[in-house]
């Protein structure tokens, strides 16, 4: 190696680090917090929040840097975490209290609904300061939203849910002047109001609007869970009590709202299934239990449009049970009929509950037509028959409207044979009888207004009945409102008695004779005596 190539120092120096001049973290506390203020000063509050949050970090037992982080979050409207930093403030300012601090902290606990303890807070600052202008100004808005709140209370308590809605609109209004955040149990207090209302569409909109603004509460899943179940959505209802159990597992509320729904769904189902099996009164019994599962509290809205549609069918039920028996009852007044004319009432009774709770239930409207035809208040049924007709039209098929027009014009007809002959009073039936029921009346009302007995004429009403009630055209035709008056084209229908008196009728029906000198039917071979030859007389009609 060359001489010039050796280097002259063969020593290995290190280079020194850099000296870095630590700050102190109060000073750049200090920094932080007048940038903070800057960033407030030209209202870039967020910029400012995250300022006042590194002066935080750096000394977290500086009270100034609470307080005007939450005076930004205030300038945000963001309430909450503005009342954590006065609350933090107030603790390291304790040995000598700050009124600044104290009433930033009062109107962060007014914008949030806590009056209590604003007027707590505030009493401190007055007592720091009797003329503090802006506490005694606090003062008096938190004084008027306790007095609102108060009214609520005692409404709410004596069931004057119009007056407690009024009270709590004036609440939440306070709030919204601070630009404050409502309550979650104020909106709670909202949907509980509407249920006890009855108001349903109302009941839905503030439970969404509780739910998204709260979507992590059990408690506001729960109620709009119980909402959902009141409207007949009991599947999303049971969705929604599972959620709050699995934000809460030992959430009551949920857990008997789960079950509520489970059991009034199981009895509801059982019900539908008799029904269509034609188990009509165990039916009515489990309709029955799902009614007693809901009740029918007034703060829960009576049971809502659920106990509506439970009440409807159990009345279509009843009046099916009703409709079998009739035929059998209707002819002698005894312990039976009179006990199935109180379960018309009973029906009638779960209708009109029904239509308090759902006015515009057409299916509801048609039994109740139904039963007023049954109990001949023809009226009564032709309203309701227009008005489920009118109903249908929204919430039905036009199937349901061309039925409903069909029992409409058989409503009408009813009413107009009220004012005339009622053939199916006559021979003592129901108008949903069958034609070997028609026999039968016709036999024993034949032989109870026997001409002997001196019933000539209910004799003849009985004859004129069965001919147009037993030829199925011409029941059709008398059933919708047209006018059969017995008489007919041939002998086929036993009528063309106009002007006719027992001794022809009685040779039409046998080929001649007429009364015998001793009452007896005479001629044509009736028989012995009037009574046995009438009964056993070959070829009536029976």
């Amino acid at each position: 190696m060359d001489a010039d190539q050796v280097p002259t120092d063969v020593t290995d120096v290190s280079e020194e680090p850099e000296k870095v001049e630590e700050i102190d973290p109060v000073t750049l506390a200090e920094k932080m917090k007048e940038d903070g203020n800057t960033a407030f000063k030209a209202s870039r509050f967020q910029e400012a929040i995250e300022f006042y949050t590194k002066a935080i970090g750096l000394h977290p037992t500086e009270p100034t840097y609470l307080t005007n982080r939450a005076a930004a979050y205030m300038a945000l409207k963001r309430f909450k975490p503005a009342l954590l930093d006065c609350q933090q403030a107030a603790s390291l300012q304790s040995a000598s209290p700050s009124p600044k601090t104290l009433v930033r902290l009062a109107r962060c606990q007014l914008s949030t609904g806590s009056t209590a303890p604003a007027l707590s807070t505030l009493r401190a600052v007055l007592s720091l300061d009797p003329k503090n202008v802006n506490a005694l100004q606090l003062q008096k808005r938190v004084l008027e939203l306790e007095a609102h709140l108060r009214n609520f209370e005692g409404a709410r308590g004596r069931q004057e849910w119009g007056m407690a809605r009024i009270a709590l609109d004036k609440c939440i209004q306070a709030i919204e002047t601070e630009g404050g955040d409502i309550p979650t149990q104020w909106r709670l207090w909202r949907v509980e109001l509407e249920i006890a209302r009855g108001n349903w569409d109302a009941a839905t909109t503030a439970a969404n609007d509780a739910l998204r603004l709260e979507p992590s509460s059990p408690d506001v899943m729960t109620l709009r869970g119980l909402v959902l179940f009141f409207t007949t959505k009991t599947a999303q209802a049971t969705q929604h009590a599972q959620s709050a159990l699995r934000l809460d597992p030992g959430h009551e509320p949920a857990q008997r709202l789960r079950k509520r729904v489970k059991d009034v769904e199981r009895f509801k189902e059982e019900g539908n299934v008799a029904f269509k099996s034609g188990r009509l009164e165990e039916a009515v019994e489990r309709y029955g239990e799902a009614l007693e599962r809901i009740g029918e509290r007034q703060e829960e809205g009576k049971g809502g449009p659920i106990r509506a549609m439970l009440l409807s069918n159990r009345a279509t039920t009843l009046l099916k049970v009703l409709s079998f028996r009739a035929c059998d009852l209707s002819h002698t007044l005894t312990a039976s009929i009179m006990n199935s004319l109180e379960r018309y009432e009973d029906a009638l009774a779960d209708t009109e509950a029904s239509l308090v709770l759902n006015a515009g239930s057409f299916k509801a409207l048609r039994t109740r037509a139904r039963i007023n035809l049954h109990l001949e208040k023809y009226d009564s049924s032709i309203a309701d028959f227009k008005a489920a007709i009118e109903q249908a039209g929204f919430e039905g098929s036009d199937a349901d409207v061309r039925s409903l027009r069909t029992e409409l014009k058989k409503a009408e007809a009813a009413l107009k044979r009220s004012k005339t002959k009622d053939y199916y009073k006559i021979l003592g039936v129901e108008r949903t009888c069958t034609e070997i029921e028609i026999k039968k009346a016709y036999r024993r009302e034949s032989l109870k207004h026997h001409p002997d007995k001196a019933y000539e004429e209910k004799f003849k009403l009985v004859v004129e009945a069965h001919s147009v009630l037993s030829d199925a055209r011409r029941r059709e035709r008398y059933d919708m409102g047209e006018d059969e008056d017995g008489a007919t084209d041939g002998m086929g229908g036993m009528g063309g008695m106009a002007g006719m008196d027992l001794s022809e009728l009685f040779a039409q029906f046998h080929g001649g004779g007429g009364f015998s000198s001793g009452g007896g039917f005479g001629g044509g071979g009736f028989g012995g005596s009037s009574y046995g030859g009438f009964q056993g007389a070959r070829g009536f009609p029976f």
